[in-house]
């Protein structure tokens, strides 16, 4: 927050330097008094006037971050491609400041490149140097996680895909059960008169067979006894 604050006195220092508007300059002044809502309203009136105004940029971009508006801020700080940027003498604060943004709203890989960006211009800056390495840490840490997320995921998928698959081949087996049953009724449906009566001739032969085997079993177990008996 120290570093933030520093960077952007400095460029009140040396705005005029590079055209300050008078509405820039009174944003300035309700920005020392802490009155960022009457800020916010100067510097946007300065960029309806000129909306290349880097310095207007800078400003309203700290000014929404001393209001915890970080999505506003970082949409504005990346609204300057890197050839604007380097046209100002203040190039390695705007890229701490959006490494700054990108923290608070915790895109890491953005504030990342955006330390990066600073140090290639200010290589002796310690806080950039914390900074980068512990949005770098971060990033490692939320590409891990992503990476556990995702295996999660496909592991979930694959178990859903077996329950598919399992419950494709139940119902594969109790259709081809029913088809089969079904089969089965349209060829008995399909069967003649004829047809039935000689089934059912060669059913009453088999059962006439059946006890007529019998009977002469009784007979002959009877005969045997009679033969056995002492008068």
């Amino acid at each position: 927050m120290r570093k933030f604050l520093w960077c952007f006195i400095f460029i009140l220092g040396c705005v005029s330097a590079f055209g300050q508007k008078a509405e820039v300059r009174k944003g300035n002044r309700q920005f020392k008094k802490g009155e960022y809502a009457k800020a916010d309203i100067d510097y946007r009136k300065a960029l309806m006037k000129d909306s290349t105004m880097m310095a207007a940029t800078y400003n309203l971009a700290n000014n929404l971050y001393r209001q915890e508006n970080y999505d506003e801020a970082a949409k504005l700080l990346a609204s300057k491609d890197n050839d604007d940027i380097a046209s100002v003498p203040f190039s390695a604060q705007y890229y701490f400041n959006t490494g700054d943004v990108a923290c608070a709203r915790q895109d890491w890989e953005t504030a990342v490149n955006a330390f990066k960006d600073c140090l290639r211009l200010t290589p002796d800056d310690i806080q950039a140097k914390e900074n980068y390495i512990y949005a770098r840490n971060k990033l490692m840490e939320q590409q891990q996680q992503n990476q556990d997320q995702q295996n999660q995921d496909q592991n979930q998928d694959q178990n859903q895909d077996q329950n598919q698959d399992q419950q494709q081949d139940q119902q594969d087996q109790q259709q081809d059960k029913q088809d089969q049953q079904q089969q089965q009724q349209q060829q008995e449906q399909q069967i003649s008169p004829q047809q039935a009566q000689q089934m059912l001739q060669a059913i009453q032969n088999k059962e006439k067979q059946t006890q007529e085997k019998v009977d002469e079993k009784k007979a002959q177990a009877l005969k045997s006894r009679q033969k056995d008996k002492n008068w």
